[in-house]
């Protein structure tokens, strides 16, 4: 089945949970909850394929938040260079809505990895303990991400099997946590942000930069402003060149500076120093904002 809209983005972002990929054709395909779907875009129309019919689409115009406009949150930005540099490098790019459990163990899994060696671990995870989906004929397997209940029934040498590595008894405890209602993923979104966050870190395994990402990748919790390794590049270089600022300096920034959409802001930085950046505007003296 296919389905057409009109749309504006170009772009989403290659998170840490992703088991979607870019295809040599420009299209994307992957899993999305229990449902295989390919998207690809001719003009300003998104065209989405399924094998098995859907008379609602809801799920997906969840996933990819097609409903949001950018415009308004762009409008809240601050007017500083380096953000108007990484606004232009990476138009149309917007913050997709993960399932919660999906995002904070796919998250646990990202610790000290690269984006490759997490998905092979991800697909291991999904190949030994999800469910089998519908996918074109002569298409490679396709599974679900496993729930908390089926890998809270695993053991640690079973996820250590996966290339869990160290993860695997962080991974294992968040499972049982959630499975067991010690951790109530839906209750999380109806709380403030910092109770939120607190929940979430007191998982083993769970820093401040995993909460962030679940929070705003699976909560929507807009103001929320994730710092990693290519964020602290981005605020060093691109708004403090030459100066010696800590981590905690840099993070104090952030929660005052982006507004409140910083969670699109942080994604706009992240992914134009990962992939976009020429020379920015910031880095000449005079030019950053602080």
């Amino acid at each position: 089945m296919n389905r057409s809209r009109r749309r504006e983005e170009a772009d989403t972002r290659e998170s840490a949970s992703s088991r979607r990929r870019l295809r040599g054709d420009g299209s994307w395909e992957g899993v999305v909850g229990k449902r295989w779907v390919r998207l690809s875009q001719a003009g300003d129309e998104l065209r989405a394929e399924t094998v098995v019919p859907s008379a609602d689409w809801g799920w997906l115009e969840h996933y990819l938040q097609v409903e949001v406009e950018l415009g308004p949150v762009l409008a809240t930005f601050p007017p500083d260079p380096a953000l108007r540099t990484a606004v232009a490098a990476c138009p149309g790019l917007r913050l997709l809505r993960q399932d919660p459990w999906e995002c904070l163990a796919s998250f646990i899994l990202s610790s000290t990895k690269q984006i490759e060696q997490i998905r092979q671990i991800i697909e291991r995870l999904c190949a030994g303990y999800g469910e089998a989906v519908a996918v074109p004929a002569s298409h490679p397997s396709a599974f679900t991400f496993p729930g908390p209940e089926r890998l809270a029934a695993c053991s640690e040498a079973e996820l250590r099997g996966c290339r869990a590595g160290f993860r695997a008894p962080y991974l294992l405890e968040a499972a049982r946590r959630v499975a067991g209602g010690t951790l109530d993923l839906t209750a999380l979104a109806k709380g403030p942000a910092n109770e939120a966050r607190a929940a979430l870190m007191s998982l083993p395994g769970v820093g401040r930069k995993i909460a962030d990402c679940v929070l705003l990748f699976a909560y929507g919790f807009a103001t929320v402003f994730p710092v990693d390794v290519w964020v602290l590049r981005a605020l060093r270089e691109l708004y403090f060149p030459g100066r010696r600022m800590t981590p905690r300096a840099l993070l104090e920034f952030s929660e005052t500076h982006f507004g409140p959409q910083a969670g699109y802001a942080q994604q706009y930085l992240f992914h134009y120093m990962r992939r976009a950046r020429v020379t920015p505007v910031a880095r000449r003296p005079g030019r950053c904002c602080a």
